[in-house]
């Protein structure tokens, strides 16, 4: 009889933030996947679970994945866990949940601490819908691109960084989306646990003002100044972007092109020859 595979939670910093099924689920596996097996085997020590542990990160996750799932076929009960957080958010456990599934393997998650939903909650950013990003790009040329891109989205936006691109980051959002309101939240459920709030140069200049960052990083950016509907001509729509949301007109032109399902050659011949 087929096992299951647990995607188990662990605790974004504070050990106390597992839940009761979570505990109980690593006592009861058989096996323990995890990214870091000596940062996990803090975790367990402290609850004092002994059970075997297998590496599992992205390195070697599309040879592993296929090894555990056979083992769950086998009837094994494998237990997945990240370093922090849900796997399968921002870090290994796709190619896990997938060969499962193609596998005929349960899959069942045991949810607790997530980063990203812990930042919004306290960020004072509206909650009601939210996109969540995963970790910006490294490349400031990629990140950028992806931020203009964003720059009519009305939901909160929200990106893990890393302590030593976050300042750069924070700077494209500058350049990019303009005035935003924007909050870091850094050291979750940490002893130094922090919120940054303000507009994007505002949090920036703190930032700047630090001999060094450190700490995990969750970036939250606010909706910009309400946009009219795309309902008008292209053009003015194009300087409408250039001028409430600062793009450059090259980006202007992308975003108010895609908004109407247009390309970007497309939209240009438009607005050259005047059509609306």
């Amino acid at each position: 009889m087929p096992g299951t595979i647990y995607l188990v939670a662990t605790p974004i910093g504070n050990l106390e933030d597992i839940t009761l099924r979570a505990l109980r689920v690593l006592r009861e596996a058989d096996l323990i996947a995890c990214e870091d097996t000596r940062h996990t085997r803090k975790l367990l020590e402290h609850y004092q679970i002994h059970k075997p542990l297998v590496s599992y990160h992205e390195h070697n996750e599309a040879r592993r994945a296929g090894e555990l799932v056979e083992k769950a076929a086998g009837g094994a009960v494998i237990a997945v866990v990240s370093d922090a957080g849900m796997p399968g958010i921002s870090d290994p456990g796709y190619r896990i949940v997938r060969r499962a599934i193609e596998r005929g393997v349960a899959v069942a998650p045991v949810p607790g601490a997530v980063a990203a939903e812990a930042a919004l909650a306290a960020s004072g950013l509206p909650s009601e819908a939210f996109r969540f990003g995963g970790f910006l790009p490294a490349r400031q040329g990629e990140r950028r691109r992806l931020l203009a891109s964003l720059g009519g989205e009305t939901a909160t936006l929200v990106f893990y960084e890393a302590p030593h691109r976050i300042l750069a980051a924070l700077d494209d959002v500058v350049e990019t989306l303009g005035p935003r309101p924007v909050v870091v939240a850094r050291e979750l459920t940490k002893v130094h646990e922090e919120f940054l709030r303000g507009d994007a140069r505002e949090v920036l200049d703190q930032l700047r003002a630090r001999p060094s960052v450190k700490g995990e990083i969750t970036l939250l950016i606010g909706r910009g100044p309400a946009l009219a509907a795309p309902g008008g001509s292209l053009g003015g729509r194009v300087e409408e972007l250039m001028r409430v949301e600062q793009l450059d007109r090259m980006m202007a032109l992308k975003q108010a092109a895609r908004e109407r399902g247009l390309s970007k050659r497309e939209a240009y011949r438009r607005i050259v020859e005047g059509e609306p």
